[in-house]
């Protein structure tokens, strides 16, 4: 089993900065993802990250916004997210697989954090 526990999410103004944290205990994992889910909506892709090499993806609607890195001694991903807009706001997800391969679907990933809210104002 891997646990994850995201925190760092906030009310924040558009325009504005967040980071999210997502820090991660268990067995050996693979990849970690940030995914987000707004009121009404399906879960979304927002970026990836691969424990081992570093090879980052981005959601193209987020792509120059925000930044996906890791901390390996502190088991630890990040989510740096500038530029915040309204369309940004939705619960924030951190998920892990053992896996080859960093997905950017819901079913590629084996374990989920509890989510962290993350509220934009215009």
């Amino acid at each position: 089993q891997v646990q994850l526990v995201e925190s760092g999410g906030g009310l924040v103004q558009a325009g504005g900065s967040l980071r999210l944290s997502c820090a991660a205990s268990g067995r050996s994992r693979s990849n970690l993802a940030w995914f987000r889910q707004a009121p009404g909506k399906e879960r979304d892709f927002v970026a990836s990250i691969s424990w081992t090499t570093g090879t980052t993806d981005y959601a193209d609607s987020v792509k120059g916004r925000f930044t996906i890195s890791k901390d390996n001694a502190k088991n630890t991903v990040y989510l740096g997210m500038n530029s915040l807009k309204p369309e940004d706001t939705a619960v924030y997800y951190c998920a892990a697989n053992s896996r080859l391969l960093a997905f950017r679907t819901v079913a590629g990933y084996d374990y989920w954090g509890q989510g962290t809210q993350v509220t934009v104002s215009s």
